[in-house]
């Protein structure tokens, strides 16, 4: 095999090892993490059927981004929503043979792919319009942006102006899951995609991009509103 497979297969054994321990460490100090006091947002939920209701709707509806800012709901709902479907037709370079429910959506995926490219767009144009967003946002903040942005142009480049090899791609990635590698193509373009793919993997646990696992630890959101009764129930209890 050529250095270039190997070196890309050490990359992703890397960067996934990276991944998941990063992402682990920081769900277990955010689990250890104490919070002393009831600070949910109200209106809050006062039950814990309320409180699952509410981490759903925020989760996939972004009912507070909704309530905050329409427009930056719209470019942030169609971002998450498209990467849903983008990271669900992916599923078919590490599955054999692939599931049905992969094949029925990975028709969409290209479609995704510009709904992505149209969410970013807009998130990253309000760092630039907004002022208040502009003076916040740190080179950090346009960078995960800019890393994002060209993830997504070069996978849509590679469907629309150089196109590579997706069965030695698939292959390649088979393998990696086997632990036994296959030759992966050398096209300059696949080999930035995949590169900046593996960026974004090693840099997911000391990013921003943590506010994935970071929403549901968020006591702003995952808290009964209940101090009263707490409070009078202790006393009662003494």
């Amino acid at each position: 095999m050529s250095t270039v497979t190997y070196l890309y297969a050490g990359a992703f054994y890397l960067a996934a090892l990276i991944l998941v321990l990063g992402v682990a460490r920081k769900i277990m100090i955010y689990a250890r993490t104490p919070v002393p006091f009831k600070i949910p947002t109200t209106p809050a939920p006062t039950t814990m059927p309320g409180v699952v209701g509410r981490m759903f709707r925020e989760t996939v509806f972004f009912e507070s981004l909704f309530k905050a800012s329409k427009w930056t709901w719209i470019f942030g709902w169609v971002f998450h929503f498209a990467m849903l479907i983008v990271l669900i037709r992916h599923l078919r370079y590490f599955s054999e043979p692939v599931w049905m429910w992969v094949a029925v959506i990975s028709p969409f995926g290209v479609y995704a792919g510009w709904a992505m490219l149209f969410g970013l767009s807009g998130l990253w144009g309000r760092r630039f319009l907004v002022d208040r967003v502009r003076y916040i946002s740190a080179p950090s903040d346009h960078l995960m942006l800019v890393l994002l942005l060209a993830i997504v142009s070069t996978g849509l480049m590679m469907k629309y102006v150089w196109h590579t090899d997706i069965v030695a791609v698939k292959a390649f990635f088979l393998g990696l899951m086997r632990f036994d590698p296959t030759p992966l193509p050398s096209d300059p373009l696949l080999l930035t995609h995949l590169g900046l793919v593996v960026i974004l993997m090693a840099v997911f646990p000391v990013s921003k991009l943590l506010h994935v696992p970071g929403v549901f630890f968020s006591p702003t959101r995952n808290q009964v509103d209940n101090p009263r009764e707490f409070r009078h129930q202790g006393i009662r209890s003494s």
